[in-house]
């Protein structure tokens, strides 16, 4: 069965192809020892999408909205355009990882894309979150301030603490110059 998962960022939502499984398998002891190297890592995860959000403002709705467990109308399109199609009636033969198992029983509820979110899942998105930055090539800004970026807001966090961490993470982009995307 094909497996994706769903990483958030303080820069936009990314999908994740999780491939290999059978070289590490569904094993949470195997995973932590894969995420610390990057390139044992990079094998079994591939970047599928990402698209950057618009502005500070949408980066700040679509995080809220994330965190309180609701699936916004941007997250369902880069699902449904970037996912395999569920067909009605046939059993899918893939599942989205999430960090949030309330997002996912609302996004199962309005597209019917099986979602898990476990242990296993968790320490995938940890691996992600670590090596974000090499992930995304095009995002031309300093390396500290993608480590900041990969590091901040990957995480559920309180409302308050996640709008310090978006605005911490926003304005300094902006302070420095703009962020270039290719």
């Amino acid at each position: 069965m094909a497996m994706y998962v769903q990483y958030k960022s303080s820069s936009g939502y990314a999908i994740f192809e999780v491939h290999g499984l059978d070289e590490i398998g569904q094993n949470t002891e195997a995973v932590r020892t894969s995420v610390s190297d990057l390139s044992r890592f990079g094998r079994v995860v591939q970047l599928t999408a990402f698209p950057p959000f618009e502005s500070a403002l949408d980066a700040l709705n679509q995080i809220n909205a994330v965190s309180e467990g609701v699936m916004t109308d941007e997250l369902r399109s880069l699902l449904e355009l970037n996912l395999p199609k569920v067909k009605e009636g046939k059993k899918p033969k893939f599942s989205l990882g999430l960090a949030e198992p309330k997002l996912g029983s609302h996004i199962f509820e309005a597209t019917k894309i099986p979602c898990q979110s476990n242990e296993f899942v968790l320490e995938l998105l940890r691996g992600v979150r670590q090596h974000f930055d090499r992930f995304i090539k095009d995002l031309k800004i300093p390396f500290w301030v993608s480590r900041y970026i990969a590091g901040g807001v990957g995480v559920s966090f309180p409302t308050e603490q996640l709008f310090r961490s978006l605005v911490v993470t926003l304005l300094i982009p902006l302070i420095i110059g703009k962020v270039w995307f290719m």
